[in-house]
């Protein structure tokens, strides 16, 4: 996967602006308890969890479920370390 282009984003004053609040969204398996796992996977990359922020919601089938979380990053290097960090888990499938 490659890292995210943020030079283009910020060129005309929108997209990512740093430092800031962000939602991340990973994807995996229902069983795999992601509303707690996810916070603690960001945590564990340096990132602060803003615990409030944490929503899920199951899949039609209940098979899988997403889970959104907000954290505060101060660069882009942290902003691409949330989704380094839970692609890395073999229970998340993507992160957007």
């Amino acid at each position: 996967m490659q890292p995210i282009d943020f030079s283009k984003a910020t060129q005309d004053g929108k997209g990512f602006q740093f430092p800031g609040e962000f939602e991340i969204t990973a994807v995996g398996s229902a069983s795999a308890n992601l509303p707690t796992h996810v916070p603690q996977l960001l945590e564990r990359a340096g990132l602060r969890v803003l615990h409030e922020s944490v929503r899920h919601r199951h899949s039609g089938a209940g098979n899988f479920v997403s889970v959104t979380v907000s954290f505060h990053c101060d660069n882009r290097e942290q902003y691409e370390a949330a989704h380094v960090a839970l692609r890395a888990s073999p229970d998340i499938r993507y992160t957007m």
